[in-house]
């Protein structure tokens, strides 16, 4: 076993790689093993999709513009929507390694802070990145059909990535100040669920009431919808692709200093 002395005179950024790594696989692993999350990544998005196509698919088809199919609408916006209710569980297992005393373990270890976040964030891309297969294997069996050339579903797995990695980092900052499991369901369900349904993801950002308009064409799930939308269906992608890639990258870099700041603090205790 190495010393506390052979620790040190490795780089630390070599071992806060390494940490970081470690805690993947340790997260990665709950996950498999935790028959309740595996399930709802196959069978959650199966069923929004399966019963927003099927419940609002007459009404929503009257307000699209004409030739465009509800489904191939919605598909961007299903999958936005579980990745961002997706991040949830990054803090749900941050909050719930605080509670269990499991991070007080890992301090009388030579680990690195960040090594328990950069583990549940990374985890849970993962985890997001099955869902999204899931979703849009589902989608296909449905009906759906995309345009989308090679490059383009490049591009997509881009911004879903910054996507889920910008909402999965704010999860953090919320997993390390809940003082409890329900705290977290109660915080992450007010703040995403306004953000997701006064959006561009199910209808017309347009189509809204005219006070809600302004929020919901300018609301950061509205921009990564119609960016992803675009690329699928091959629909104007007019400002939304820059403007997600500026709110991922501003949100990282404000969201991940402090969800590490804030972690140290409440573990230094």
């Amino acid at each position: 076993m190495a010393t506390q002395l052979e620790f040190e005179k490795k780089p630390r950024l070599w071992l806060s790689i390494v940490d970081s790594l470690i805690m993947i696989k340790r997260s990665s692993t709950h996950i498999v093993r935790n028959t309740d999350q595996l399930l709802g990544t196959f069978f959650q998005p199966i069923m929004f999709l399966v019963l927003f196509a099927a419940v609002f698919g007459g009404a929503v088809a009257l307000s699209l513009p004409p030739g465009v199919d509800y489904l191939e609408f919605l598909m961007a916006g299903i999958i936005i929507q579980t990745v961002a209710f997706g991040s949830t569980t990054t803090a749900i297992a941050i909050t719930n390694d605080m509670q269990r005393g499991i991070v007080d373990r890992f301090r009388s270890l030579p680990m690195s802070n960040l090594a328990v976040l950069n583990g549940h964030v990374v985890s849970d891309v993962f985890r997001n990145a099955i869902s999204t297969v899931v979703m849009i294997l589902t989608g296909l069996l449905l009906g759906f059909r995309s345009s989308a050339s090679f490059i383009d579903w490049l591009l997509i797995a881009g911004l879903l990535l910054l996507f889920t990695l910008a909402f999965s980092w704010l999860a953090a900052i919320v997993g390390v100040l809940a003082k409890s499991v329900e705290g977290v369901q109660w915080l992450t369900f007010v703040l995403i669920f306004p953000l997701t349904f006064a959006s561009g993801a199910f209808v017309p950002a347009g189509s809204l009431v005219e006070w809600l308009r302004p929020f919901a064409e300018n609301n950061p799930i509205t921009h990564f919808v119609e960016a992803v939308r675009s690329l699928m269906v091959g629909t104007p992608m007019d400002e939304h692709g820059l403007m997600s890639v500026i709110w991922a990258v501003a949100t990282l870099v404000i969201a991940m200093p402090i969800a590490a700041w804030l972690f140290k603090r409440k573990t230094s205790q």
